[in-house]
């Protein structure tokens, strides 16, 4: 099965915990992956101006990558998307931070682009609504069906 990893904001700004850095950093060793990292720029999203709040100037993502591709806002860019569907890829593992926002975006976008995405419940952590991801797993599992959720490496394995 040809696949890779996309790891959505794992960047200081949202205070990733040190376990989720270290096993997305050993996944990521082991295929093709990409990461987004948010940035600030008002004038493509308000995040200041709407929600006081916003992420760092210089955030880099904290896990090693093939790719970083920078976002303003909720969904990854287009650039990405279009890297991806050129790869041919039977589906897109997914993981990082804010489960039931970021990551549920990412999930809509390759999922609208026909790349089967595929969330990694263990590695991923919610928003300050859920930090531990339920919500998003549980969200993900409805709009992208049961499969579309693994909740431990082994799963990963047996596939």
């Amino acid at each position: 099965m040809k696949q890779a990893l996309l790891i959505v904001d794992v960047q200081p700004c949202f205070d990733p915990p040190d376990w989720q850095v270290a096993q997305i950093s050993q996944l990521a060793a082991t295929l093709y992956s990409v990461a987004t990292v948010e940035r600030h720029d008002e004038s493509a999203t308000p995040f200041w101006r709407q929600l006081g709040w916003k992420p760092g100037l210089n955030d880099d993502p904290l896990v090693v990558t093939d790719k970083v591709f920078v976002k303003h806002g909720y969904l990854p860019p287009p650039a990405l998307i279009d890297e991806l569907k050129a790869m041919g890829l039977d589906r897109v593992l997914v993981c990082g931070i804010q489960a039931d926002t970021c990551c549920l975006a990412a999930g809509f976008m390759l999922f609208d682009a026909g790349l089967h995405p595929t969330l990694l419940a263990w590695l991923t952590v919610g928003s300050s609504l859920d930090r531990s991801g339920a919500l998003g797993a549980s969200l993900w599992k409805h709009h992208f069906g049961g499969a579309s959720v693994l909740h431990h490496a082994d799963e990963l394995r047996n596939e």
